[in-house]
């Protein structure tokens, strides 16, 4: 009798096991199903599905033979006392910017411009400097003068006598867009033909580099990484033409922590060929002192706007007064181009000519008003 209850016991058991383990199988295969239905492959895209090329080799190619090494000099006291070249914009490069156990050498990039040996550069790079020697992408060395330089766009042109040379094709940054690939094209640390990439991050960027005043930032904002020695070197876009001229990295280490900044072309193409024509860029100027208008900035004025420039103060004699522009006056456009903050509007100005009339469109006191201004010539 036990023997018996023993084995009917076990069947009820064995059974029990049985049918748990049937109904687990059942609800792993549905599972399965389940996840096999929105299961795909990894490399599977949809129909029609963006897919963008990261092939720049081409650009790269076009570029590169534009860009040159460059190397300055410093002899003497030039090199004992001036720091802006030992040290240049040591707060967004770090102090081993051009090599502190070598205080008397500098390297940086430069971009030929013009066929007859004109080349853009920064001017931080040949700043001081008392020779200059330039190396091109097919290994040839000469040496170069400075022509002239702006330092409130940290702009040089410089210039050497060869033949074949190869300038860089300009594009319009005007039409460069938040978010497209860019090159960055220089020879950091002397790590020479040297191409990153990246996007353009933002535009018009003020980032206080040169002093404030009368200086004109209005740097065109990218990750592609750029280091010491990239300063005066090319910012291309995706088909190989130069959008802008890198100049500075923002960093507490001196080398690349994220973003770089270039002079867009359409500015440094105005200064270099003043520079190239007179010996120095005759600035152009509104004869004003302003500042970005923000929300509750408005709201103070009465306007109803949320973007645009305050004017703050008026240069006695300066052209804005003489255009009857007034303080307080809120500009917004210029030439009917839309600006929206202090860099814009000095990046409009700085491209124009001595001479010039521009339309200026500004509101006072809710009302809009166009006014044509006459462009002086800036005393500094």
């Amino acid at each position: 009798m036990k023997q018996w209850l023993s084995l009917m016991l076990a069947g009820t058991f064995g059974g029990l096991v049985t049918f748990a383990g049937i109904r687990l199988t059942e609800n792993s295969v549905q599972s399965n199903a389940q996840v096999s239905s929105f299961a795909r492959q990894v490399d599977y895209v949809p129909t029609g599905s963006f897919v963008p090329s990261f092939d720049f080799s081409a650009s790269a190619e076009k570029a590169t033979p534009a860009v040159v090494h460059i190397r300055a000099m410093v002899e003497g006291n030039n090199a004992q006392n001036n720091n802006s070249f030992n040290f240049p914009f040591e707060e967004f490069f770090g102090r081993g910017f051009g090599g502190r156990s070598m205080p008397q050498e500098g390297t940086g990039s430069g971009v030929i411009y013009t066929g007859d040996g004109y080349i853009l550069t920064n001017n931080h790079v040949v700043a001081s400097s008392t020779s200059l020697e330039v190396t091109l992408s097919d290994n040839r060395k000469f040496k170069a003068k400075i022509i002239g330089t702006d330092p409130k766009t940290d702009l040089a042109v410089i210039k050497i006598d060869g033949d074949n040379l190869t300038p860089m094709e300009l594009g319009n940054s005007d039409d460069a867009k938040v978010g497209q690939w860019v090159l960055a094209v220089g020879n950091p640390f002397n790590l020479t033909s040297t191409v990153t990439a990246g996007i353009i991050s933002a535009k018009g960027r003020n980032i206080q580099l040169l002093g404030g005043g009368n200086a004109i930032e209005s740097f065109i904002q990218t990750d592609a990484a750029v280091n010491p020695g990239n300063s005066g070197g090319a910012l291309v876009d995706a088909s190989g033409k130069l959008i802008g001229i890198n100049t500075a990295i923002a960093t507490r280490t001196g080398a690349f922590s994220g973003y770089s900044f270039a002079i867009p072309i359409n500015l440094a193409r105005r200064i270099a060929d003043d520079i190239i024509q007179y010996g120095n860029y005759k600035r152009p100027y509104l004869g004003i002192s302003i500042s970005d208008l923000d929300g509750d900035y408005a709201k103070e004025l009465g306007v109803d706007l949320s973007q645009g420039i305050v004017v703050e103060e008026l240069v006695d004699g300066g052209s804005a007064q003489y255009a009857g522009v007034l303080p307080k006056d809120v500009i917004t456009e210029v030439d009917g181009r839309p600006v929206k903050s202090v860099a814009e509007l000095q990046e409009v100005v700085g491209r124009a000519k001595v001479g010039d009339i521009v339309q200026v469109t500004l509101y006072r006191k809710g009302k809009r008003l166009e006014l044509p201004v006459h462009l002086r010539q800036s005393g500094s």
